[in-house]
């Protein structure tokens, strides 16, 4: 049988890193192959190379048994090739529909677009708005444009990136069956992920990379999550326990906090109440664009347009305080948007430093204190274990794991009082999202009060003391995450948490 897409020898060096080092690759028609590797292995370098969006500096190309140059990803899209990045590809002030159009040909009627659009988001389970500017996304929301933008090409091969970080249990149950219906229909696909449990499940190979080479090719069925990760990282990840921890008095908390939508695509919150205490982890669960972005920009002081009385920061009402006040009393946030909101892209990781470190180590009389910064740069680079070439390194330079586990760092080691984090761990390397979650929970050891918004179920069950959903831009009561199952949480996603929270032991989380 022809190969769909061979890989010969391709590689791809950079001033200070060789991301691609000799890779061979071969995909068959009909295959779910998997990629897997650490955050900067030279994954995405290379699936950039084969959509054209880098050009090898060494090797060859075959699809359908004949060589090519595919030299940018318009060439791509002729041969059947269709991506869905990690980092997004879309412009922020055009609508759903008008993203995925200038991929089309130049006749392609919006209207006509819109309906398929629809169409193809509902039969996947990846509702979307066609006519909603993209602006008004969440990172969830974004990726669910990305996603039915290349089902809509049907290509020959499709490559996915961390597709399901968004996504409930259920619908990553559909996704699968979608792409195992691709896959018989002759579909080849090539899957990123790093959940190891994902790529046993689904994928029929697995290409291993490790420091921009292939350490090993295997069938991802006969291994073991152990076994992949020690190709992956030469070891087993790293554990961390999460220990009993008798929480302290309530540091943030909401009582009714009701906002209307800020604009015509947010989703109104309505009658929210919870509290957070010292020396506790509050997981939130729930679809992305349910409310999680609103409710981040309320307590963050982004919209500041709440009632004072309806947010509470250590007894205080600080409903309507902005931002910066609320940071400089103790507030720390993580946002779900690593480039634009994490980190500002163009600057460098020490210059990226006072987003949130403004003191006497950084800024002295009103002048920068360029050692300070860079000092404090070093340091996160070095605890987080962060692949980059110094703290002088543009943000963007670095692979997404690696500026995730950067702006981690630098919020952790300010050890703030209250701790908002949105996807704490998408995108990142089994090991490092084992290192964030252990950094998480020794914070909360220290006192902390931490809010972790996240669409990785495993990861709230993991960290959590307790657990509570947001589903149109309502939220549950609260649940010991010991007394939660998936299943459970699952239910709570679509609304429905009028049953009682206890569940018998043979449901629980941990027995299942």
């Amino acid at each position: 049988m022809t190969l769909r897409l061979e890989l010969q020898k391709i590689t791809k060096k950079y001033p200070s890193v060789v991301a691609n080092d000799g890779v061979d690759l071969s995909v068959q028609p009909g295959e779910i192959h998997a990629v897997l590797g650490e955050n900067g292995a030279g994954k995405s370098t290379l699936m950039k190379i084969i959509f054209g969006a880098v050009e090898p500096d060494a090797g060859t190309v075959l699809w359908n048994g004949k060589p090519v140059r595919i030299a940018n990803p318009a060439a791509a899209r002729q041969l059947g090739i269709a991506m869905v990045f990690q980092h997004f590809s879309l412009f922020d002030t055009l609508t759903v529909a008008e993203n995925i159009a200038l991929g089309l040909p130049s006749d392609t009627k919006l209207a006509e677009l819109e309906l398929r659009i629809a169409e193809t988001a509902h039969q996947y389970g990846l509702e979307l708005e066609p006519q909603r500017h993209v602006h008004t996304l969440s990172v969830g929301e974004c990726q669910r444009v990305e996603i039915v933008r290349a089902l809509l090409a049907k290509p020959q091969l499709l490559i996915l990136d961390e597709p399901t970080s968004v996504l409930t249990p259920q619908a990553v149950s559909k996704l699968f069956e979608t792409l195992r219906k691709l896959a018989d229909e002759g579909c080849s696909i090539l899957y990123i992920s790093h959940k190891l449990d994902e790529i046993r499940a689904l994928c029929h190979t697995c290409t291993v990379m490790r420091g921009g080479k292939v350490t090993g090719v295997c069938d991802p069925r006969e291994e073991t999550d152990a076994s992949l990760s020690r190709l992956m990282i030469g070891a087993e990840p790293p554990h961390f326990s999460h220990r009993p921890h008798t929480p302290g008095a309530s540091i943030l908390s909401a009582h009714d906090l009701s906002l209307s939508k800020a604009h015509p695509f947010a989703v109104e919150l309505c009658d929210i109440n919870f509290e957070v205490c010292a020396g506790e982890i509050l997981g939130v669960a729930g679809v992305s664009g349910n409310g999680q972005q609103e409710l981040l920009a309320a307590l963050s002081g982004e919209d500041p347009r709440a009632q004072a009385n309806a947010i509470l920061l250590e007894g205080k009402p600080v409903g309507n305080r902005p931002a910066a006040w609320r940071h400089a009393h103790g507030l720390g946030f993580v946002p779900e948007e690593r480039l634009g909101r994490g980190a500002v892209p163009e600057m460098g990781l020490a210059d990226n430093i006072l987003l949130s470190h403004q003191t006497a180590s950084t800024i002295e009389y009103g002048m920068i204190r360029s050692g300070g910064i860079a000092n404090t740069a070093k340091s996160i680079i070095e605890r987080f274990h962060v692949k980059a070439g110094g703290p002088k390194a543009l943000a963007t330079s670095l692979s997404g794991g690696n500026l995730q586990k950067y702006i981690v760092g630098r919020e952790v080691i300010r050890k703030p009082k209250v701790l908002l984090v949105a996807q704490p761990t998408w995108g990142v390397d089994v090991g490092a999202a084992a290192q964030i979650r252990g950094e998480l929970l020794a914070l909360r050891d220290e006192g902390c009060a931490l809010l972790v918004i996240s669409e990785e179920l495993d990861e709230l069950f993991e960290i959590s003391d307790r657990l509570i959903v947001m589903s149109k831009g309502r939220m549950s009561p609260s649940v010991k995450t010991s007394q939660a199952s998936l299943d459970l949480i699952g239910r709570w996603m679509s609304g429905l948490w009028d049953q009682p929270a206890t569940i018998s032991e043979g449901e629980r989380h941990d027995q299942a």
